[in-house]
């Protein structure tokens, strides 16, 4: 029997173990599928990380350092190269590495961090063959930034996410040709900045509201089909736009990796893929804990420490015997804004909310109502999807409420 433990050891489960390690528990062991700790962040070598976490900025590999360091000072068990297979509903885990075979783990209490994938080109039903060059963004960050390789020289990329964007620049940077960045919603998915810092400063054209219909080339990628969109995503035929290249890179968004999640029968939300979970992030399973991209994508690796500390303490607390749940509040939102983190309030105590908006909206009021009366009003001068927003909710108007609802309201 181990009293926690933690699947992945990205920024989000090393975090969660420093959290649960700092509120008392020491009996933790983190499994990691990986040869080394860091996650996702260990391809990231752009900066940019850590400003508001740690004041300081980084480049995922040092951001990811400062935590692997910490985990072992603090002398954190941690097996690498180790799959989970299965978590049973009472906790128990079976895993599998090249030392210890296939195993079994009875745990007490458990985080999920295990993080999430990019959507394939097959999810996207692009027409065409498949022809070499065409990857996800993140395997050819991979490919450039730890293996060494180029994919290919002249790069059209589809989608305006994060990962995108950055592959965007990083690829210019190393010779190649970016000629396009082709978005299908009328906004971008990414930070303002890296839009900026990624796109603008590289001279980088963003076609918002297009997207790729077409792949040409049999045993190698020649070029690719553009189109614009109408207002219900589909493409207008007339503006169908040949680019030849021999790249397409694909950021068209991420998915929380929640296989392991599904079979121990946890709820799910429809909108982030996510467990539902609450203001501990415990999910619907009692002593089981949710927080990083395996619960909702988050923009900032910051959020997603400071997320994870939060699990971390909430495990500590329930291993300890010492939570609290006196209350059972739900959230719901107006479908403007689109979800928040967590789903339900079960505890009186202050609670940062954190949400996301469905599109871009400017001169806004983020409202709070218990029932139909007004509890909290936030104003807003723009809020957008890709940037992650917050509202804090006190105790005192906690220990009054019984149904919360988020409302976006536009001033007129």
């Amino acid at each position: 029997m181990i009293d926690l433990v933690i699947i992945g050891g990205g920024p989000a489960g090393m975090s969660a173990a420093i959290s649960a390690y700092e509120n008392g528990i020491r009996d933790i062991l983190i499994l990691e599928r990986d040869d080394d700790l860091g996650g996702i962040l260990r391809q990231c070598i752009h900066n940019g990380f850590g400003l508001h976490k740690l004041k300081e900025e980084l480049t995922g590999p040092e951001y990811a350092h400062r935590y692997a360091k910490k985990v072992r000072e603090l002398g954190i068990n941690y097996k690498l190269n180790t799959m989970v297979l299965d978590i049973t509903e009472d906790k128990k885990i079976i895993a599998t590495n090249s030392e210890d075979g296939i195993f079994e783990i009875q745990a007490k209490a458990i985080i999920l961090a295990m993080g999430c994938r990019e959507r394939a080109k097959g999810a996207l039903n692009i027409a065409g063959s498949r022809p070499a060059g065409v990857y996800s963004a993140g395997t050819a960050q991979k490919l450039v930034n730890i293996k060494g390789y180029m994919p290919g020289k002249e790069i059209v990329i589809l989608g305006s996410g994060d990962i995108g964007l950055i592959m965007a620049r990083r690829m210019t940077l190393e010779g190649a040709t970016v000629k396009a960045v082709c978005e299908l919603m009328p906004y971008s998915s990414g930070l303002a900045r890296n839009i900026e810092q990624c796109l603008n400063d590289f001279n980088i054209p963003l076609r918002l509201s297009h997207t790729v219909v077409a792949l040409h080339g049999k045993e190698r990628l020649t070029g690719v089909t553009i189109a614009r969109v109408d207002e219900n995503k589909k493409p207008i035929k007339e503006t169908y736009e040949f680019i030849p290249c021999d790249t397409l890179l694909l950021s068209c968004g991420l998915i929380p990796e929640n296989e392991l999640t599904k079979g121990m029968g946890i709820e799910l939300s429809g909108v982030t893929n996510g467990s539902i979970v609450d203001q501990n992030r415990e999910t619907t399973v009692s002593g089981v804990f949710a927080c990083g991209n395996v619960l909702h994508v988050h923009d900032l690796v910051d959020y997603v420490s400071d997320e994870a500390e939060i699990a971390g303490k909430g495990a500590a607390e329930y291993i300890k015997s010492s939570q609290n749940k006196t209350v059972n509040i739900p959230i719901t939102t107006d479908g403007k804004i689109r979800y928040t983190v967590p789903q339900s309030i079960t505890e009186n105590k202050d609670v940062t909310v954190y949400f996301r908006v469905n599109n871009v909206y400017k001169n806004v009021k983020i409202n709070v109502y218990d029932n139909d009366k007004l509890v909290l009003s936030k104003k807003k001068i723009k809020v957008a999807p890709a940037e992650m927003e917050t509202v804090k909710l006190s105790a005192n108007l906690i220990s009054n409420a019984t149904n919360l609802k988020f409302v976006l309201e536009e001033e007129k």
